[in-house]
């Protein structure tokens, strides 16, 4: 009973934690990682992500991708349906869930060329973005009135006041016709050469008026001014034409004719008698009690001209 007994130990094994046990090391069932580091092509995925409780294997997936891709590339909803065999009702689903827990943000913006387009950012890891602060409130910006100057107007040749006055006040009857032409003291005093232009190329002012307010757009107008100094500018008439004064036509010579009293030539457009010839009929057509004067037309004009003749000298110079 004394004998000592070699293969027993000296002191208690200590226990061996599991995880550290020989036999964890090779496990004979599970999942066996067989890795081998990255160098080169590898994206960085947090396992947050990889194992989400809440998403979907596709939106799990589908988030791998996107942070896979590089700046710039398309993830719209049609360019990842012509890449994945998933249909675009699950693959909007996908993004939808991505979004709702912040690994996807789709935002509005206006490009420089006036389109409006949609801006995708990925989140590798939610909540740790600078962006995701909140940020200031942008200001808004209000519009000056008259901030946009209005299209130029064309310039009279001669801009006299009372032109423009009356350029003005047919501007201001506008808003009779339309009330939506209720224009400001600047907008008429801008618009008022634009008028008197077309005052002074002999344009009425009832055909400026209507120039100005046929065929309106039907829908409210935001700036009547501007469309009124477009109309002016595009459809001004050319001046009159500056043509050479007409001078008077000159006196018809009609031929020469020969008397049919007393031979004598004179210009007429038809044969008879002289002028004298003329007046010695009248003459003695009346009664001699009224001209004194008795005997055939040949006396009595040859007294008529006499008499004449005498006149002319008594009535002449001294």
């Amino acid at each position: 009973m004394d004998t000592q007994n070699p293969n027993v130990p000296s002191h208690a094994h200590t226990r061996v934690a599991g995880k550290k046990h020989p036999n964890r090391r090779h496990p004979h069932s599970g999942l066996v990682h067989d890795n081998t580091r990255h160098t080169t092509r590898f994206t960085v995925i947090g396992n947050h992500l990889a194992q989400h409780p809440e998403l979907s294997l596709l939106a799990i997936g589908l988030s791998v991708h996107i942070q896979s891709l590089p700046a710039g590339s398309r993830i719209d909803i049609k360019s990842l349906a012509a890449r994945f065999p998933e249909g675009t009702t699950r693959i909007a689903a996908a993004l939808r869930e991505l979004e709702a827990h912040g690994y996807l943000r789709r935002t509005r913006e206006r490009v420089p060329d006036g389109r409006i387009i949609t801006r995708t950012t990925s989140c590798n890891q939610p909540g740790h973005s600078s962006t995701d602060a909140p940020r200031p409130a942008p200001r808004k910006r209000t519009r000056q009135p008259g901030g946009t100057p209005l299209p130029a107007v064309p310039r009279p040749a001669c801009p006299a006041p009372a032109l423009l006055h009356q350029a003005t006040d047919l501007l201001s009857r506008l808003r009779r016709d339309d009330p939506r032409l209720l224009l400001s003291t600047s907008d008429t005093a801008h618009l008022a050469p634009g008028v008197a232009a077309w005052l002074e190329r002999d344009v009425s002012p009832a055909a400026v008026r209507r120039a100005l307010t046929t065929d309106l757009p039907p829908e409210p107008l935001h700036r009547p001014a501007a469309l009124l100094a477009h109309r002016l500018t595009a459809q001004l008439p050319p001046p009159p034409p500056f043509g050479a004064r007409q001078a008077p036509p000159p006196p018809t010579r009609h031929p020469l004719q020969t008397c049919d009293g007393c031979d004598r030539a004179f210009r007429a457009p038809e044969p008879g008698r002289c002028r004298d010839c003329r007046s010695a009929a009248a003459l003695s057509a009346q009664s001699p009690s009224r001209t004194g004067l008795t005997g055939t037309p040949e006396v009595i004009k040859a007294v008529s001209g006499v008499a004449r003749s005498r006149g002319e000298n008594r009535s002449g110079p001294s």
